[in-house]
């Protein structure tokens, strides 16, 4: 790392203090693959730092996850429970989806609980080695309380077909759990209240690819504010698990123009599916 970037010039801080600004940088470059609570004292023996070469650290974005040393990568259980504050809930302790469901179901953690026809949890194959996730439920959705039923719903399942998936081999499930008033995009204090169960349900499947439809969905598992062009049409290591990121139906509707782009991004899931199925063989 250049000398700009080390403890040593920061004339009149105390250690703690540089090597908590040096990880909130961090934090903001690669998203929560660093977390440090803000009142916690950093004593010198707990915290290790990695030296990153000048010319790597443009490189090292969300998009290039695979890149950071082995010692940095979180499994998903870390991951859930940094999404955490306080107290450890009941949930975090499910071994199922169905106990998840049961435990999460009447949440009210956020004003969508107290707008919504039905909560919806996912539906598909609990033992999936893909997940679709997209942004958030719609009308049909919230009436019916699966996800993706309504016409971006049927897109998908064509799409799906069309590279010899079914709609029941993979599971499908949002960013959050509840329909936001008249579609509009989730908040953050929402994602923020939900994305800990979808973690939870990705801990849960432990699936071998993550097919992200959607800038909402992509952005907010990857702690990114990505354009889709910077993250699209490569696979991506997210915690372990493979993920393609593509657009969502519902844009496809309004914009046909990005389904050949989006042919290209299930083609490369289909070929990397049918590689993995051989190799575990």
């Amino acid at each position: 790392m250049d000398k700009e970037h080390s403890f040593n010039d920061l004339n009149g801080e105390s250690v703690a203090s540089k090597t908590y600004r040096y990880l909130q940088q961090q934090k903001e470059m690669l998203g929560d693959l660093l977390f440090i609570e803000p009142n916690r004292k950093i004593m010198q023996t707990e915290v290790k730092i990695e030296t990153i070469q000048k010319n790597t650290v443009e490189e090292i974005r969300p998009t290039n996850i695979s890149q950071i040393k082995e010692n940095n990568k979180f499994t998903m259980p870390q991951r859930t429970s940094d999404l955490m504050t306080g107290d450890t809930p009941e949930w975090m302790n499910a071994p199922s989806l169905p106990i998840l469901y049961q435990e999460i179901h009447t949440c009210l953690n956020c004003a969508l609980g107290t707008t919504r026809t039905n909560f919806v949890f996912g539906t598909g194959n609990p033992n999936a080695d893909i997940m679709v996730i997209g942004e958030a439920p719609g009308a049909d959705e919230d009436a019916q309380g699966k996800p993706f039923v309504g016409a971006a719903g049927q897109l998908l399942t064509k799409i799906l077909a069309a590279i010899g998936i079914e709609r029941e081999e993979v599971f499908i499930a949002n960013i959050i759990k509840c329909r936001p008033p008249n579609n509009r995009r989730p908040e953050k204090s929402e994602t923020e209240q939900c994305e800990p169960y979808l973690m939870k349900q990705i801990e849960l499947i432990q699936p071998k690819f993550i097919l992200a439809v959607g800038l909402t969905a992509a952005n907010t598992l990857l702690k990114s504010e990505n354009k889709m062009g910077e993250i699209r049409g490569k696979p991506i290591d997210f915690h372990g698990t493979t993920m393609i990121v593509t657009y969502h139906p519902a844009a496809l509707l309004r914009n046909p123009s990005w389904k050949q782009a989006t042919w290209d991004d299930v083609q490369l899931l289909q070929k990397m599916y049918v590689e993995s199925k051989k190799n575990t063989k």
